[in-house]
């Protein structure tokens, strides 16, 4: 009996510090938008950040083959929506990669220097391309949503 009136208290002492430890958070939710291009360029635009990462799609990268050589702008440029940016060669063809919007290019991704084939792989996740800030958000409405781009891919 003891025993049980010991866990008892316990459990009650249990409750009143995580009770006085919980601290009040307001609910935040990050809006992650995934827009695509005419040309095969997808961004994933994370709206709490302002900040877009900029990869080919699937099908882009079924239809240029097994990658080769990735050609991509440099960190700290500014770039306009629909100008190239860069370029994607592979086995079969070689493809410019353009700006699905404007902004200022953040960082990019370094690994596709030694392993371009990682647009292969994963090229919406572990292939993507680079980073930027927005210039203007906004020109995300002009693109396609997913389902439209797979519309547009089946025409």
């Amino acid at each position: 009996m003891h025993s049980l009136r010991y866990a008892s208290s316990l459990a009650s002492a249990l409750r009143i510090q995580r009770a006085s430890c919980s601290v009040s958070r307001p609910l935040m939710r990050t809006i992650v938008t995934k827009r695509f291009t005419t040309d095969h360029e997808l961004i994933k635009f994370d709206d709490e950040s302002g900040i877009g990462t900029v990869s080919i799609t699937d099908y882009a990268q079924k239809s240029l083959g097994d990658v080769v050589f990735v050609e991509l702008p440099e960190a700290g440029e500014s770039i306009k929506q629909g100008e190239s940016v860069g370029a994607v060669e592979s086995v079969k063809a070689a493809s410019d990669i353009f700006a699905p919007v404007s902004g200022e290019v953040l960082t990019i991704n370094e690994e596709l220097g030694d392993q371009p084939s990682l647009l292969n792989k994963s090229p919406e996740d572990k292939g993507w391309l680079f980073q930027l800030k927005l210039a203007e958000p906004k020109e995300l409405d002009g693109l396609l949503s997913e389902d439209d781009y797979k519309t547009h891919c089946e025409s």
